[in-house]
């Protein structure tokens, strides 16, 4: 049977998983934003010998498991590193590297739906590629994409206890050390999934107004 004295007494050990749930999301999306237009602009490349290279490489990310990349990353770093990879870190880096292959993926539907007449224009009054991409192309392709970025952000949240794999302490692995010391399973892990959607479903609500005032901005 429930017991409310014992769940309130577990929930600030909870909440100290849940801030680490939220920094490990926060970094991998900063992360995989980053990676993700790195990515994007090098897969369209007029180089085939960058282009196709980068389109394997993110095949290869997007078709193999995140807990192996966690995993690998954390095993396998260090013996190539010659350090110590804290599992926060390491779980930044999986998820920045994991997402930013699918972000490239969004951040090249943007580019596309750019209007051919805007790369012409910059074209002829001799923009730089620079100045193409930072004044003309990414202004126009980046925020249609946001509220994609922001399902993506909310996924990755959802997806965190992976992590536990690598000992990093969010609140599954919170919820499993309580389960294993006091053999209670009920308010643990329902707490975790009250905590989860405390966070997610009120994300989601603003994902979906987001996208919606985009799309009156865009007469959508």
């Amino acid at each position: 049977m429930w017991d409310w004295n014992y769940a309130w007494s577990i929930l600030p050990d909870l909440l100290q998983g849940l801030v680490k749930t939220v920094q490990a999301t926060l970094g991998g999306f900063l992360a995989a934003c980053v990676i993700g237009l790195f990515m994007a602009l090098l897969r369209r490349s007029d180089n085939r010998f960058i282009s196709l290279p980068s389109g394997w490489v993110i095949d290869f990310i997007r078709f193999t498991p995140l807990l192996v990349q966690v995993v690998f990353l954390y095993k396998v770093g260090p013996l190539v590193l010659g350090t110590y990879i804290p599992s926060l870190t390491a779980g930044i880096i999986a998820l920045g590297l994991h997402y930013g292959t699918y972000l490239s993926e969004v951040y090249r539907s943007g580019i596309d739906n750019v209007p051919k007449g805007q790369w012409e224009a910059a074209t002829a009054l001799n923009f730089t590629p620079y100045q193409k991409w930072v004044n003309i192309i990414l202004p126009q392709a980046i925020p249609p994409i946001i509220p994609v970025m922001g399902n993506y952000l909310i996924t990755m949240f959802k997806e965190t206890p992976m992590l536990a794999a690598v000992l990093l302490a969010e609140m599954l692995l919170k919820a499993k050390s309580r389960v294993a010391s006091d053999f209670a399973f009920l308010e643990p892990y329902t707490m975790v999934g009250i905590l989860f959607l405390l966070v997610s479903y009120p994300s989601a609500v603003l994902v979906r107004r987001l996208e919606k005032r985009l799309n009156q901005q865009r007469g959508v």
